[in-house]
């Protein structure tokens, strides 16, 4: 699996859920593949990836996919500490790792020395998980998302490479911030 067929899998296991896509490669995916109101594309703000999603999280009670990424963890891994220790917490945490910061230049990140799992269940996770395949990670995917009510942590391990990666990211970053909270404000709006 690599990074193009997971976060495929991912859109298509997600309908209308808040989703916070993690900066370079992945939201440039992400927006190739699907541009929804309900995703939310990081720029320039490495490492915030989980932090993001557990304030979407905490202020809206939807539940929340946070696409993260092997480097954007290790620089941030205090996102794990705030989203473990909050039970009731419907978030959906999932770590794509190729092992590399393959946005910034492919620098080898030491994903493959750090055991993930195990600082998701030291930090509270209701559940951890690892894929490697995008069968059983469509599974996985579905069967966090039908009832996502404390968090829950993938490690998606990828061995395969993209073949070519979409250009930037369009449009106005202002106006996809605004479109995220519209169509966060009209979800809620549908639940009252």
């Amino acid at each position: 699996m690599n990074k193009t067929s997971a976060i495929r899998t991912i859109v298509a296991a997600t309908t209308g859920q808040p989703v916070i896509f993690t900066t370079g490669y992945s939201c440039r995916i992400a927006q190739h593949i699907a541009d929804r109101p309900s995703h939310f594309y990081m720029t320039g703000s490495m490492g915030l990836a989980a932090s993001v999603g557990t304030g979407v999280a905490m202020a809206t009670g939807l539940a929340t996919v946070v696409v993260d990424g092997d480097g954007s963890l290790l620089m941030n891994p205090a996102g794990l500490i705030t989203a473990g220790a909050m039970p009731d917490l419907g978030l959906l945490h999932v770590v794509l790792d190729d092992g590399s910061y393959a946005s910034t230049g492919g620098q080898a990140a030491p994903s493959t020395r750090t055991d993930f799992a195990a600082w998701a269940r030291a930090c509270g996770y209701a559940q951890v998980l690892r894929a490697d395949e995008p069968d059983t990670f469509g599974a996985m995917l579905r069967e966090a998302l039908a009832d996502c009510s404390s968090p829950v942590f993938i490690h998606c391990v990828l061995t395969a490479q993209d073949t070519a990666v979409p250009p930037r990211i369009r449009g106005d970053l202002g106006d996809h911030q605004r479109r995220f909270s519209h169509d966060l404000q009209a979800t809620m709006g549908t639940r009252v």
